[in-house]
């Protein structure tokens, strides 16, 4: 690999390393918010994204903690995988990379990132019908505005996965025959 490569390499790595402690410092501050806002509403406005749900907490306490938990759930699920997208390219030989650890830690990252869609279409569908129930849920459209495109970028992932394992099955072909 030369240099430019090697050093292109490197800086993904860095890259991906802030993502994950941004996303993680995002999920720490949103479980944070969740828990004061039970115990002490009123500081909530001080709190990260000021997410001051207090009035859909006096409706319905149900369907606050549901929304909560889409926001949490999404927020962790994103954390977990960009851990599984550092932990690939620290394990990643790049002389060689078609071999089973690459090709299964590409399908579980395929897998989250559909498992991140799945749950922010639901929520937003969800956010959308109690929105039209009177609920002020509107704060929390940002945290899945992108659901469609994590359900398409999990599908390429996939794609990438399958070429992977059709690599794989043809490296031990090639190296059964000679």
């Amino acid at each position: 690999m030369t240099n430019r490569n090697t050093f292109i390499w490197k800086a993904l790595q860095v890259v991906a390393w802030i993502i994950f402690v941004g996303l993680c410092i995002e999920a720490g501050a949103l479980v944070v918010n969740f828990v004061m806002s039970i115990f002490n509403p009123s500081i909530v406005k001080h709190l990260y994204e000021k997410l001051d749900l207090s009035e859909v907490y006096k409706q319905s306490t149900f369907i606050y903690f549901g929304m909560y938990s889409f926001v949490i759930s999404i927020a962790l699920m994103k954390s977990i995988l960009f851990y599984h997208v550092i932990h690939l390219m620290q394990k990643m030989d790049i002389q060689n990379p078609f071999n089973e650890f690459v090709s299964k830690k590409i399908s579980t990252i395929s897998y989250y990132t559909f498992g991140i869609g799945l749950v922010s279409f639901i929520a937003k569908t969800m956010c959308t019908h109690f929105a039209n129930q009177g609920f002020r849920v509107e704060p929390l459209g940002k945290f899945w505005l992108d659901s469609g495109a994590f359900i398409v970028m999990s599908a390429v992932i996939y794609i990438i996965a399958l070429i992977f394992k059709k690599g794989i099955e043809l490296q031990h072909e090639n190296d059964l025959t000679v």
